[in-house]
């Protein structure tokens, strides 16, 4: 057995490939989508040692291209789920009792197999799986997760360097960080390919075993990223990845004896529907398990008189409509002041005059598809909605198609009501609302930001003026975890940014630093006394 106190290499963030071009990276990339668009796959379930294919196949396709075929999943049932448990449960000894350097090792590995040889493979994955444009694939599929499995790493070192500062005379103290009693359920969601990656191999990383369920939408990519694990060395059953509807696992998982928490993402109702659960089948459960969820989102953009109309009009043109709007911290209401406003809408006006919507495997298309048929309806009544309501003026957009993909041109809604629904409710599509304030009632904004909406993720602030960002800071305190100065409220940056919110936005455990690792670790103090007593009597004891 090893013996020494190892440091792990420091993590830095990986750095981010720009696909101009002419360069290598964007013909390997093309390169790649051609290949991948060749193949009809199929993709079996991973249940321990075992590819599981269940017959009952369903496809996989392009959102920006709905009637070609990727390839079909496999879908399982409550027997699957119950299988997944077994095997994570039958693989936990051995994981657990794994030299915490091995498990670092393993996923050290699987970030430099995303940085190398699965880079494009990965990415492409992201662009035809959930319509990303390069860019965004790149900066989630590839850089984001490397990082996250890198930093986790050094994260999961320091948390087991910390030791109590104190030792008493003849006695010795220390902590050990025990995994948590018995599996974890990592629940993913689809917009995020590096959030799939890290809600299983963050528990994992901390020695617990895993059932990992993806969105539907997102296995395509899912797959890739179980194919680097699997590489990587992740033992079998530590990571276990079933295809199965929310309510059948939930069904199984959380009535489970051994279930020892959920990593989450996705949305409030759901969020709170699972915590409910939960609380209704505490005592079934042989520890109180944890409970990490980051889920929706409300997120704003206020500018005070001071702002830089261009640097607003930019903040909100990516803000907004980035990857389609489909980022938990997407801006989707925006307070502008009155003197601002001329300014700020013609230039986000031209900016959604020159950006090019359609399939990713076109390099020059800024805007792509949403995610499917669902989202797309959904996202075309609100827009509706708006055309037809009273004080709403729809600005830019408002138009949609889904034919061929799954688009909704980038939507500005202008309102007179700062109550209006698109300014209180999640809609998770491209779709921005913008308030016109008077320039003079900058604080009379804050509070109906910080009053508006039961989300607290994401939120940015644009100002010149030094005492106008303090205000906001402080009277925003608790409008978001994530907050931005001079800056767009989306791409968090891990190891820079941890990322999550509270109120309706979740428990803000903060992926991409320590604090969310040590929700995966359960402490045991360990003291030794070298020289036990022997006489139960105190000093205080003996006669005057």
């Amino acid at each position: 057995m090893l013996k020494g106190f190892f440091n792990v290499p420091t993590p830095q963030n990986e750095p981010v490939k720009g696909y101009a071009p002419g360069s290598p990276e964007r013909k390997e990339l093309q390169n790649m989508l051609k290949t991948l668009r060749s193949q009809v796959i199929d993709v079996p379930m991973y249940i321990g040692s075992e590819e599981v294919r269940t017959g009952h196949k369903k496809p996989m396709s392009p959102p920006h291209d709905h009637q070609h075929i990727l390839g079909y999943f496999h879908e399982g049932d409550a027997s699957h789920v119950e299988q997944a448990i077994n095997a994570a449960l039958g693989a936990k000894h051995a994981w657990e009792s794994m030299e915490w350097e091995q498990r670092a090792a393993i996923f050290l590995k699987a970030a430099d197999l995303l940085a190398g040889p699965y880079r494009a493979k990965i990415n492409a994955a992201t662009m035809l799986g959930q319509s990303k444009n390069a860019f965004q694939a790149e900066i989630d599929s590839a850089c984001e997760i490397i990082d996250f499995l890198r930093f986790n790493v050094k994260y999961m070192a320091e948390i087991y360097a910390q030791q109590p500062p104190v030792s008493g005379n003849g006695v010795w103290n220390r902590l050990e960080q025990r995994p948590l009693e018995g599996f974890v359920f990592a629940l993913t969601p689809f917009n995020f390919t590096a959030i799939a990656g890290n809600l299983p191999t963050s528990a994992a990383m901390m020695g617990n075993t895993v059932v990992w369920k993806p969105a539907y939408t997102q296995i395509y990519s899912a797959n890739v990223l179980m194919q680097v694990f699997r590489e990587a060395g992740v033992p079998d059953g530590v990571i276990n990845l079933v295809y199965v509807d929310g309510p059948t696992a939930g069904n199984i998982i959380f009535n489970h004896p051994d279930f020892a928490g959920i990593h989450f993402t996705g949305s409030t109702g759901v969020f709170q529907h699972i915590w409910k659960t939960i609380g209704e089948n505490i005592y079934k459960y042989k520890s109180y398990p944890r409970i990490v969820g980051e889920t929706g989102g409300k997120d704003f953009v206020i500018a005070h008189k001071s702002a830089n109309p261009k640097a607003v009009a930019v903040g909100l043109s990516r803000g907004a409509f980035e990857f389609q709007g489909q980022k938990c911290s997407a801006a989707s209401r925006a307070y502008i002041p009155s003197n601002l406003w001329e300014d700020v809408k013609k230039y986000l006006l031209e900016d959604l005059a020159s950006m090019k919507m359609g399939g990713t495997e076109d390099f020059t298309n800024f805007i792509n598809a949403v995610i499917d048929e669902k989202a797309f309806d959904k996202i075309a009544k609100y827009i509706d909605n708006a055309k037809k309501s009273e004080g709403v003026e729809v600005i830019a957009g408002g138009t949609y198609d889904k034919s061929k993909g799954y688009f909704i041109a980038p939507t500005v809604i202008l309102t007179k009501d700062p109550m209006y629904t698109t300014m209180c409710e999640e809609i998770f599509g491209p779709v921005l609302t913008i308030y016109v304030y008077h320039a003079e009632h900058f604080e009379e904004a804050l509070e109906l930001v910080d009053q508006t909406s039961p989300y607290a993720l994401t939120g940015a602030v644009f100002s010149q003026d030094r005492y106008a960002i303090e205000l906001a800071t402080k009277k925003l305190r608790n409008a978001a975890g994530n907050f931005y100065i001079n800056d767009k409220p989306t791409g968090a940056v891990v190891g820079q940014q941890p990322f999550g919110g509270a109120r309706a936005s979740g428990t803000n455990d903060k992926a991409g630093s320590m604090i969310n690792l040590l929700r995966w670790v359960s402490p045991r103090t360990i003291k030794e006394t070298f020289v036990s007593p022997v006489d139960y009597r105190y000093p205080f004891l003996g006669e005057d």
